[in-house]
């Protein structure tokens, strides 16, 4: 009986066990939590790792710039959106990305007063040209929407698909904490 209820006691306790430690960062019209020891990209590091022609708002590396938060805004016609019919084109789309998706969570969800589209998943990118073979590159994923008057938010967090058990509680936590204004 005693050790029952020792075994109690502590599974008990571990229910309190802090989460991953998250610094509130402001960005224009929201809050978001980073990670702790992640730093912000600058504008060169965000180029190179994310060529594209609208940068991300803000992009957060890990130390060794294996893992990644990014914010990212863009113009959107969907004024009132139906999130459910936008889980299906956003897990399309995801789908078409990658040479293949395994999905481990898709819903639509409620975060501090916003419904989002969230998204986690390990992508595969395999190498199909003819001749060298290079080893497929593996992420495990993390990704969220949402839609405030007239922009689209896109949330996304990566690590190597190798270290997910690691990082995936940390981008539940990090998705979590968003706030919109």
């Amino acid at each position: 009986m005693r050790l029952f209820s020792l075994l109690l006691l502590v599974l008990g306790l571990a229910g309190f066990a802090p989460g991953p430690k998250l610094v509130t960062t402001k960005l224009p019209g929201l809050t978001v939590g980073v990670p702790e020891g992640f730093a912000p990209l600058p504008d060169d590091g965000i180029a190179a790792k994310y060529p594209a022609a609208r940068k991300p708002l803000a992009v957060y590396s890990s130390p060794n710039g294996r893992v990644n938060f990014s914010v990212a805004v863009r113009p959107t016609d969907f004024q009132t959106p139906d999130y459910n019919v936008l889980l299906q084109i956003y897990k399309a789309s995801i789908q078409r990305l990658y040479s293949k998706v395994e999905f481990s969570k898709q819903e639509v969800r409620q975060v501090h007063g916003h419904d989002f589209v969230s998204l986690e998943f390990v992508s595969t990118v395999a190498d199909t040209r003819r001749g060298d073979q290079l080893a497929s590159i593996r992420k495990y994923q993390a990704v969220q929407y949402t839609v405030v008057k007239d922009q689209m938010y896109i949330f996304t967090f990566d690590a190597p698909a190798a270290e997910q058990a690691q990082w995936q509680p940390v981008a539940q936590a990090v998705m979590g904490a968003i706030v919109l204004k």
